[in-house]
């Protein structure tokens, strides 16, 4: 009985020194995963750093160039319709 109270004690101050967690039962827990080391600045590394996100003149052309295209495809009649004279507006007056 004063064996396995020792035991136990010595246990529970060695997991308190080295920052070990304690599981007496044997129970899953995700102390495992969660000890690892982060990797997302890794995996945010891998990848090249992409300019369009800040610079506001190449958003600019961007939106400039679909205004543009937009623009032409109402032109020819292959614009995207008015609200309430889509297909599905069409499909309801029937």
């Amino acid at each position: 009985m004063l064996a396995s109270a020792v035991a136990v004690g010595v246990t529970e101050a060695r997991a308190r020194i080295f920052g070990q967690i304690l599981n007496p039962t044997g129970q899953r827990s995700p102390h495992k995963i969660l000890r690892k080391k982060l990797i997302g600045d890794k995996v945010a590394e891998w990848y090249p750093y992409d300019i369009k996100n800040d610079d506001p003149h190449v958003m600019a052309r961007e939106e400039e160039e679909r205004l543009s295209k937009l623009e032409s495809l109402k032109r020819r009649g292959k614009g995207p319709p008015k609200k309430g004279q889509g297909r599905r507006a069409a499909k309801r007056n029937k």
